[in-house]
Order: C-alpha cells, then sequence, then structure tokens
C-alpha cells in the first residue's frame, strides 16, 4: 500500500504550520482540500495523526514521528528541485541561516546578496540551541552556534573566539572603572539570559569554578532584551566582546580572570554540505576568515 505524495505532502503542511488554514494558503490550495487529504490519508491507514478542536491542531504521537520522515522527504526533495532548476548559476532558490548572534555573518550575507540577487536569503535569530533545533528538522541551511560542536552529523567550520565582557548602565557605579573581576560579579544583580543561552552557560562555568555565587536579578530571552534591561540600571549583563557593539548608553567592562572564551561557528548538515547553495556561501565565509 504506497503513500500518496499528495495527501503526505498536505500533511506534511499542516504538521509545520500548525494549521490546516495555513496549510492551505502555503500549498495554494482551498482548506476543504488540504483537510481532505489528510482525512484520506488517515483513513487509508486507520490511523490518527492530528487532534483537532476548533481552534487549533495538535500532532498525535504517531503525527510526530511521521513528522520526522516527511521533514527528511521533502528535503531532499526540496534539494532535487534546486539541482534541477538552474541550481548551478544561483539564479533561482532560497538560503536559511539560523543564527544566535546575526553580526558574525553579515558582511558574508551581504557579499551573498550582492553576488546572487536571485536567491532570496532568510535569517532565523535564536540561542543556540534553538538554531540547532532548526538545522536537524531541516527548517534551516545552515545554523551560526555559540559554542563548539562535536557531532559527526554536523560540518562544522570555525569563525572567532572572543572573550565575555560585563557592561553596565553609564549611571552604574563601575561605569567610570577600566575592568572587573569574576569576584565583583559575586552575588551582584546579572541581567541573564534565558538558559539555552552559551553566554549564560559559560558565565555559570566560570562562576562555579570560581566558587562564586550568581545572583539573578532578572532573566530575559535575547540580547536586545538583555541590554535594554541593564540600561534601566536593572543589573549587570554579560556578553561577547565581539557583540557588545556601539551603544552610549552602556559600557563594556573586560573580565580580567575570566578563562574561557566564546566561540562562533558556522555548521550545515554534513549531507547537505555539497549542495551548491550551501557550498558557496561556505566558500565565501572561508574566503573571508
Amino acid at each position: 500500500m504506497s503513500v500518496s505524495h499528495a495527501q503526505l505532502k498536505a500533511f506534511h503542511a499542516v504538521a509545520v504550520h500548525g494549521s490546516f488554514t495555513r496549510a492551505a494558503q502555503k500549498l495554494f490550495l482551498t482548506q476543504p482540500a488540504v483537510s481532505d487529504q489528510v482525512r484520506k490519508l488517515e483513513e487509508r491507514f486507520g490511523v490518527l495523526l492530528f487532534h483537532r478542536n476548533k481552534r487549533s491542531v495538535q500532532l498525535t504521537d504517531l503525527g510526530e514521528r511521521l513528522l520526522g520522515i516527511s521533514q527528511r522527504l521533502f528535503a531532499c526533495e526540496a534539494e532535487a528541485h534546486e539541482l534541477l532548476q538552474d541550481s548551478r548559476a544561483l539564479h533561482t532558490g532560497s538560503l536559511v541561516l539560523a543564527v544566535d548572534a546575526p553580526v558574525h555573518v553579515l558582511p558574508q550575507i551581504a557579499r551573498f546578496c550582492q553576488r546572487y540577487p536571485g536567491i532570496q536569503v532568510k535569517i532565523e535569530t535564536g540561542n543556540t540551541d534553538e538554531s540547532l533545533a532548526r538545522l536537524f528538522s531541516y527548517q534551516a541551511d545552515l545554523a551560526l552556534l555559540g559554542r563548539d560542536v562535536d557531532d559527526e552529523r554536523l560540518h562544522c567550520l570555525p569563525l572567532r573566539r572572543d572573550p565575555m565582557v560585563a557592561f553596565v548602565s553609564h549611571h552604574h557605579p563601575w561605569a567610570s572603572r577600566g575592568s572587573i573581576s569574576l569576584a565583583d560579579l559575586d552575588d551582584t544583580p546579572l541581567v541573564l539570559r534565558e538558559p539555552g543561552s552559551v553566554t549564560r552557560q559559560t558565565l555559570e562555568e566560570e562562576m562555579q569554578r570560581a566558587g562564586l555565587r550568581i545572583r539573578p536579578a532578572i532573566q530575559v530571552e535575547g540580547r536586545e532584551a538583555a541590554r535594554e534591561a541593564v540600561v534601566v540600571g536593572i543589573g549587570v549583563g554579560v556578553v561577547s566582546a565581539a557583540e557588545f557593539g556601539a551603544d552610549a548608553r552602556v559600557c563594556a567592562l573586560p573580565i580580567v580572570d575570566c578563562q574561557r572564551h566564546l566561540t562562533e561557528t558556522l555548521v550545515c548538515l554534513s549531507e547537505q554540505r555539497t549542495r551548491r547553495v550551501v557550498a558557496t556561501f561556505l566558500q565565501m565565509v572561508e574566503e573571508g576568515l
């Protein structure tokens, strides 16, 4: 009993977009047509792939397992489409990057867009764990990670290695200092990133190594939120020196006895390393190193 490609495609669209309506829009079909395809797939095999209610749809356990297969299938289909549709000249196509900090690849992205204007480039931001998850679920072609990775499924290209720095508002008592030590951060109110942040993990490990205490003042999602929290005086922030940027409202303080550095590594799935668009972008990055 073969699986209908159209039915599987309808299932995949609903699973990825979480809605029959959004799936229909993406597939350029009507919502009843997509619902009918999924219903026929379920009836043909006597299974339930979605829990449905008036407001949302949720994957069943079997649906989750099927999604893992359909993600690989349609990633291969996209790769075949790219190969067959003028991909060698990169006249058309797309490139999705999941990144923890866009600043590290923006110059390369700018050169790529200038050289290949027909390629639609999309940047999705998140912490390292989120970026890696997007890559493994085939929702991104490349990921920029804030830590070294050792995984045979990945092809890795190390980009840089930078120290951590603390930063405070210009109204903070430390604003006139040239640097601080880890001991200064002991029991000091800190603006911390979410648990998946490599910066936070590295700071926690450094403080633990030194036998010092971390005192969270607030936990925020993302670098911009952390910066704004520091600006208004909630606490002291910590960031990679390369990502501090230019902001007159805050000042950076090197942490003189911090032994750890923050790395940035560009990765792709090893199985997709030879895809023309991925290989071309990796080559462009390597040329700039």
